[in-house]
């Protein structure tokens, strides 16, 4: 295969950084890849296009959706009534240049899209391509009918958002939110193009929202210890504010009919917990009672102090028992005790500009609250409006599974009712949608299927769920068309890569559209993964996938390997994964499956798709790192089994998976002789007292038991696990003369942005596995 100057670089930087005091030793080293032996190649597996994203237009049967195809993101589009996929932009080079946000005017006409990746803390946008000029993020558009894509502005970060006639993008820039023209040319005017703030608000600006007119734009305006809904309108170029108060407003939904509006409102920030520092906190001068700028109270709620899963029942009885003391410091509460009010406000009697020096609007009522410390309403930070009821997605706090309620917008006194009775994991936004006509949720779940996903529907006034897409494949990404026969979807399954699919609303297996699968690409070779349920030490109920190679003889006994996904919130599932780095992890078990290995994939405890009681176990992390001990179980399960050699048991992961890799290498090199770790975390925090639980709970912290030789990888730009965790890792790897083999990958984010890194690293990782755990090389010191 040839490479690219990119690859080139990349292979000679790993060629100066391989550690040159030491070496290894192998009886059958081969100079060339496994697939000289004519296996399928970790290329042919990861050759299929992928669709990453999907959405509808709200006024015609199209959908659009963002392929990933061996590097090239591109924007795609299909219509009724043949649904015959059409490639709109032609971005042809493996740079590393992300695409992401695409939407879709309410015509169809128009997709507007993100190009670039996110920036870093500093600012910085990801350029793994080592561009001179450097790389930027912008929004982009193109048109349905054809013809090139064209840039509208730059932007930093957020999603645009697109007006419902398409002619116009809201952004969000510097705390102000700002427009620019989908037109050709780029207009003139600084406005349109981005140089100057279409609405420039004192506070923090955020979540613009059209109305289905595309008159209004409704948003938050962040004030530090409360918010407002603000309403802008286009005609008059005016804002006004929905009923202000002294407490918290957000999550604003537009009703279909676009006048009215409903939000959330929680109280206002109390003096205990205001941070009193300089000017801050206006009309609070700093002084001896400031705290120093921290709050005067316990945290007791889901503010800052309250942890990853919410208040401890320490903090939360210290804040209680202030709270007594005097009420209203530290607790702030609306009267009769709630938290949470569901707001409505009525805009279609009001006059087209705000009254003169007031810049206020409508007419808001409370449709709902939640009860005094409810435990089911404890937070709502989403809101969907559906034809005469509000949807409120929450995670009760007593409950293993996230739920949605609808509330009636026309009962004089709704209560909320519960619309997912079915028991199961329901991922994200983008898992849940009402339908065109507004009488639906449609949403994927695992429910009655734990391993899988499958998209199910509900009447938004109640009733008796059903499972709308049927078969044994995996189907997310729910997409009602205008029409409201059919649903859009991303499908996949044991040897189907990602692909969209289309499912009649009434039922039925989803029909496959895009993509059309390479010759090459090694569907024989796929294995169907069985699921393989074994006890950690302590009885907790471990979930894995294992691949078997279609080659295994009876009495045969092979090497294994040992996946361990990221996350930690993430499930694994027998089939392809529908983000896109797990996609790519499927298909490199599936790849070492074809090569010979037993693969066993391990849904350690605080990942998702087994309840929240498993997602929240107890002593995780760097309280304690409980998890490794369901990795150390499925290690041990493999070497329990026939058909695995004991003594050829690897391991691989990512991020938190890597973490757990280096675990396995540095607590139980006795088990696992060799291991992959992909920008793992070594240490919890900083830290460096051996008496801290959260040293205990590291790798480093058993780094003298390391002996196992270890692949690492890291990207130096990335953004969810510092470089510096591998630069420590490897001065204490050298001090030890433990092997290592390093590649570093310079300008490049977690999870690396160019699809010739991806075939370069697991062709490399493929060798390595092959040396230390299929041929058990020695590694030795020179």
């Amino acid at each position: 295969m040839s490479r690219s100057p990119l690859a080139v670089r990349r292979v000679a930087l790993v060629a100066a950084l391989a550690p040159l005091s030491l070496t290894f030793v192998s009886p059958a080293l081969e100079s060339t890849t496994l697939s000289a032996q004519g296996k399928p190649t970790i290329e042919q597996f990861m050759s299929p296009a992928s669709p990453l994203e999907i959405t509808s237009a709200r006024k015609a049967d199209r959908i659009a959706w963002m392929t990933y195809d061996r590097g090239l993101r591109n924007v795609y589009s299909a219509a009724a009534p043949d649904f015959r996929p059409v490639r709109l932009t032609r971005f042809l080079e493996d740079d590393g240049t992300d695409v992401t946000n695409v939407s879709v005017s309410d015509d169809g006409s128009v997709v507007v899209f993100v190009r670039g990746h996110a920036p870093n803390r500093a600012g910085w946008i990801a350029n793994p391509s080592h561009d001179p000029d450097g790389a930027e993020r912008a929004i982009w558009a193109v048109r349905t009918s054809g013809g090139p894509a064209w840039r509208l502005v730059a932007i930093a970060g957020g999603s645009p958002e697109l007006s419902p006639d398409g002619r116009a993008v809201l952004y969000v820039k510097n705390d102000q939110i700002y427009r620019t023209r989908v037109m050709q040319p780029v207009p003139a005017d600084s406005m349109d193009r981005g140089l100057k703030p279409f609405i420039n608000a004192w506070g923090r600006q955020s979540n613009p929202r059209w109305s289905p007119d595309g008159s209004k734009i409704a948003f938050v305006s962040d004030r530090g210890n409360h918010s407002f809904i603000g309403i802008y309108d286009v005609r008059t170029r005016r804002v006004a504010f929905v009923s202000p108060s002294v407490d918290f407003d957000g999550s604003p939904v537009w009703s279909p009919d676009g006048k009215r509006i409903a939000f959330v409102r929680r109280p206002g920030t109390p003096f205990g917990q205001q941070a009193q520092e300089g000017t801050g906190s206006i009309g609070n001068p700093a002084g001896p009672a400031s705290g120093g700028g921290r709050s005067a109270c316990p945290p007791g709620g889901q503010g800052p102090g309250a942890g990853r899963f919410g208040p401890t029942p320490e903090q939360i009885a210290r804040a209680e028992a202030a709270d007594r003391a005097f009420p209203g410091l530290c607790r702030a509460t609306f009267a009769g005790g709630y938290t949470i009010s569901l707001m409505i406000a009525d805009l279609s009697d009001t006059p087209d500009a705000p009254v003169p020096n007031v810049g206020t609007i409508g007419t808001a009522r409370e449709l709902w609250h939640n009860a005094p410390n409810d435990t089911t309403f404890a937070s709502i930070n989403r809101l969907l409006w559906a034809g005469d009821h509000i949807l409120i997605p929450v995670s009760p706090m007593n409950d293993e599974w996230d739920r949605y309620f609808s509330v009636s917008v026309a009962a004089q006194s709704p209560k909320p009712v519960l619309l997912t009775t079915t028991d199961g994991l329901i991922e994200g936004a983008v898992s849940a949608v009402v339908s065109p006509d507004g009488k639906t949720l449609y949403y994927a779940t695992n429910a009655e299927d734990i391993e899988r996903r499958h998209i199910w529907a509900v009447p938004v006034a109640g009733g008796t769920p059903r499972r709308v897409s049927t078969g044994n494949a995996i189907e997310t990404h729910p997409t009602p068309l205008a029409s409201g026969r059919q649903i859009a979807l991303l499908s996949f399954d044991v040897a189907q890569p990602a692909s969209v699919g289309l499912v009649p609303t009434d039922g039925g297996k989803a029909r496959v559209i895009y993509p059309t699968l390479p010759k090459d690409f090694p569907v024989a070779a796929h294995v169907t993964p069985e699921i393989v349920v074994f006890k950690a030490p302590d009885g907790l109920n471990i979930h894995n996938q294992l691949f078997l190679p279609r080659d295994l003889k009876p009495g045969e006994r092979r090497p294994a390997i040992v996946f361990v996904h990221g996350g930690p919130s993430r499930q694994m599932l027998p089939g392809y994964h529908y983000m896109q780095f797990y996609h790519w992890s499927y298909a490199v078990n599936q790849w070492l499956a074809s090569q010979g290995y037993v693969v066993l994939s391990v849904n350690y405890r605080s990942g998702i798709g087994y309840g929240r009681s498993f997602q929240r176990a107890d002593s995780t992390n760097r309280r304690g790192n409980s998890e490794y001990q369901d990795v150390l179980a499925a290690g041990k399960y493999l070497q329990s089994r026939a058909d695995v050699d004991p003594s050829r048991v690897g391991i691989w992961g990512l991020s938190y998976g890597g973490l757990l890799t280096a675990q396995a290498l540095a607590r139980n090199s006795d088990v696992f002789v060799a291991g992959a770790d992909l920008a793992g975390v070594h240490l919890y925090g900083s830290s460096l007292d051996t008496a801290a639980l959260s040293y205990k709970s590291s790798a480093i912290s058993a780094i003298d038991t390391w002996k196992s030789p270890v692949f690492l990888v890291h990207g130096d730009d990335d953004r969810n696990v510092d470089f510096a965790q591998t630069v420590g890792l490897v001065q204490l790897l050298r001090a030890r003369n433990i092997y290592y083999e390093l590649e570093v990958v310079p300008d490049d984010v977690h999870e690396s942005l160019i699809h010739e890194n991806w075939i370069g690293t697991f062709s490399r990782m493929g060798d390595f596995l092959k040396r230390f755990v299929w041929d058990k090389s020695v590694a030795m010191s020179r």
